[in-house]
């Protein structure tokens, strides 16, 4: 049975869908009878929708048992196999969009996703490939971040050691553009074209006013999606939030300061973040995990109104199995 009392979030959080058609089952992926068995197990009762969690959550008026659902990246299958669920169920979401995908220049992390779960028999093989591109032996390295490991298995339990190692390796070990070169030298080896699979892989911009319409509410998630936010400098987060409202605002035909809701990209933040997020009017925010971390000097789980906890669905998925 769901119960929160011990150690509570307000929101669940869904990135990737899949059906029997167009979206092939991946990593981390669920189907829409997942969907509605989570909000069965959640209890319809217990869900609000997004204006409603907005407003008590700045008034600092949840219940504990109240949650929302969130949707991060604006990944097209949330809309084409989650919206239908949502608006049959009369639940109004958050949906957290990044708008460098509206501009023809996406980040390419779910491209990266498609490939691995498309081209490789597991997500391991894709993993040995990777690694043994990498000249320098990594064994070092993740013996001397072995407390970033231990840690993130914590925080993201949903994760393998595998996963976890290779985010390390992705945000840490190597530059952006390093990254990017070894993904465009595994693509080349497979002959693999990104550019096909934008369409089948992102929200349009009528994808983006559809959900609007039918009144849930869109988010800010940054423009080109930094899987480390914290590490840029705060004119650089300002900048990313301020052109994601920008192109957001002239889709949706709203004003700027319309915008007030917003998750962290892969939930990294710092205070240059929520000082930026500030400035640009923003009062409600979201992170990904269900932990209290210290070395953000944080005294409780929804520390702050832009630090409010999700549950990732694979977790609440295995809360049912228990």
């Amino acid at each position: 049975m769901y119960s929160q009392k011990f150690n509570y979030f307000h929101g669940i959080m869904f990135h990737h869908f899949h059906d029997d058609r167009i979206y092939k089952y991946g990593q981390g992926s669920i189907s829409k009878e997942d969907f509605i068995n989570i909000i069965n197990y959640i209890g319809r009762k217990n869900i609000i929708n997004a204006d409603e969690f907005y407003l008590k959550s700045i008034e600092n008026k949840l219940n504990e048992n109240e949650v929302c659902l969130t949707f991060d990246d604006g990944i097209k299958c949330q809309h084409d196999i989650a919206l239908p669920i949502l608006d049959d169920q009369k639940i109004k979401a958050f949906f957290f969009v990044y708008s460098s995908l509206f501009d023809g220049n996406p980040d390419l992390l779910e491209v990266y996703r498609y490939f691995r779960i498309n081209y490789f028999n597991n997500i391991d093989e894709f993993y040995d490939l990777f690694f043994s591109i990498i000249k320098i032996n990594l064994d070092k390295f993740f013996l001397e971040n072995d407390h970033i490991i231990s840690s993130n298995s914590k925080k993201f339990p949903h994760y393998s050691t595998n996963d976890i190692k290779f985010r390390l390796v992705r945000d840490m070990f190597l530059t952006s553009q390093e990254y990017e070169a070894i993904m465009f030298k595994i693509f080349d080896k497979y002959e693999f074209d990104p550019k096909l699979y934008y369409k089948r892989l992102f929200m349009s911009a009528d994808d983006l006013k559809n959900i609007d319409f039918n009144g849930h509410i869109i988010g800010l998630h940054s423009h080109s999606h930094p899987t480390l936010m914290e590490k840029l400098p705060f004119n650089e987060q300002y900048m990313e939030y301020d052109k994601n409202r920008e192109v957001l605002s002239k889709i949706l035909k709203k004003n700027k300061s319309n915008f007030k809701c917003m998750s962290h990209p892969c939930g990294s933040y710092n205070e240059d973040t929520k000082n930026a997020l500030y400035q640009l009017g923003v009062q409600l925010g979201f992170k990904q995990i269900m932990t209290v971390e210290k070395e953000r000097n944080m005294q409780k789980l929804n520390n702050s109104s832009l630090e409010i906890a999700r549950q990732d669905h694979a977790d609440i998925m295995s809360m049912m199995q228990k």
